[in-house]
């Protein structure tokens, strides 16, 4: 493990009933110590434990990529996607065995946060019945026209270059649209809206029971602490060096990834150098007992990984409009297909030191409304997105230009 270095916090001073000196007390200052990498250990054992996240990771991957496939069967994505054996089914869908013998699922956590769906369980089904929609579409609609050649209200294939490009009737890539919304709907939501909310790291005795280093049954950890890493665990466990995961940012097709292309640009450079430094100082927090410092680094997770989203959506509509403009209409569903998926993203983004959404479902429902109309990206055009666009960047301390370029 590389050195640490010391955070000193110092508590506020506490005033007695009388203000003479004498009753002023300044009691020391509590010392977080903070690792360079994402290390954390009790008697010699780490306490770092995300396994669960990194697992749902590896399926969504898997489901992706079979997404590609017209000889992938509707049942087969199907149980990529809810995995029947986390229900007792015999069902044997992934080419990876130990995903196959979980007992996790993606759809058991989609839209499935404490704070904005254990008591919205209406929209946390159609949420999950959406993905599921767009899954079925690709193999009754793209699959059946894998070699016919796209147009407005036909299914087929379109060229991007020297690539090839498999799209709905409405120009939708189903495959970049389950993509992107996965990282809205279940790495974003889990974050910043379940495993980082104070209903879930203080549930129960999580408090008294961190407060008196009380582990979680046999595991090596506290409850609180396990939470904290499950956050971390959606957005950095398929990392190849999960402690130190800045440098090879990037490693999935999910939030990692795009987290890595915001701070690739100027205007967004250093932004996950600080979320990494939140995690690591809030899971610091928590070891120290000190929630308040815990909560605020929570806060700075909650904010950045918004403006992620946020920006790549904005990027892929203007992407998508360029090329629009130039008549690739190849280029332009593609990138259009990825800003649907991040556009669908925005309904799980929480302001910070709020319990609120950035937007709401409705809000949400007619940005996708307005790029499904009609023939959907074959009719859309540069106003709408434009407009689209603006409304999403004026939530946030960016414009359109530093998000497009």
């Amino acid at each position: 493990m590389k050195p640490n270095y010391i955070l000193l916090v110092p508590f506020i001073l506490v005033f007695l009933a009388s203000c003479d000196d004498k009753d002023l007390i300044s009691p020391p200052e509590v010392e977080i110590e903070v690792p360079i990498e994402y290390d954390f250990a009790r008697d010699g054992v780490s306490t770092v434990s995300f396994s669960g996240q990194t697992t749902r990771i590896d399926m969504a991957i898997e489901l992706i990529d079979a997404m590609k496939d017209p000889n992938i069967s509707e049942a087969t994505l199907l149980a990529m996607y809810a995995n029947q054996t986390a229900n007792g089914e015999d069902v044997n869908p992934y080419s990876d065995p130990s995903l196959n013998e979980s007992t996790k699922s993606i759809k058991s956590k989609v839209a499935a946060s404490k704070d904005f769906f254990s008591a919205n369980t209406a929209e946390s089904s159609i949420i999950k019945a959406d993905l599921e929609s767009w899954i079925r579409a690709q193999v009754n609609e793209v699959y059946p026209n894998w070699n016919e050649l796209a147009s407005a209200g036909q299914a087929g294939q379109i060229a991007d270059g020297s690539t090839v490009r498999y799209v709905s009737a409405k120009g939708i890539e189903y495959n970049q649209a389950v993509n992107k919304s996965l990282i809205g709907a279940l790495m974003v939501d889990q974050i910043v809206n379940n495993y980082l909310s104070t209903s879930v790291l203080d549930a129960g005795e999580n408090m008294t029971n961190n407060d008196n280093d009380n582990l979680d049954g046999e595991n090596p950890y506290t409850s609180m602490e396990h939470k904290w890493d499950e956050a971390y665990g959606y957005l950095f466990g398929k990392s190849s060096d999960t402690s130190d995961p800045l440098t090879t940012l990037g490693e999935d097709s999910f939030l990692s990834k795009y987290l890595s292309r915001v701070d690739g640009d100027s205007d967004f450079e250093g932004i996950a150098e600080e979320i990494f430094d939140a995690f690591k100082l809030g899971r610091a927090a928590i070891v120290a007992k000190d929630y308040q410092v815990r909560d605020e680094q929570a806060e700075i997770v909650r904010d950045h990984i918004a403006t992620v989203i946020a920006v790549r959506a904005v990027y892929y509509l203007q992407a998508g409009k360029n090329a629009l403009s130039s008549q690739d209409y190849g280029g332009a569903f593609h990138d259009l297909s990825e800003g649907f998926g991040f556009v669908y993203s925005l309904r799980f983004l929480r302001q910070a030191n709020s319990s609120e959404p950035y937007f709401s479902k409705s809000i949400v429902d007619g940005f996708i409304d307005q790029l499904t109309a009609g023939n959907g990206f074959w009719d859309t055009d540069a106003p709408v997105l434009n407009q689209m666009s603006s409304t999403i960047a004026e939530q946030f301390e960016f414009t359109v230009e530093m998000a497009a370029n």
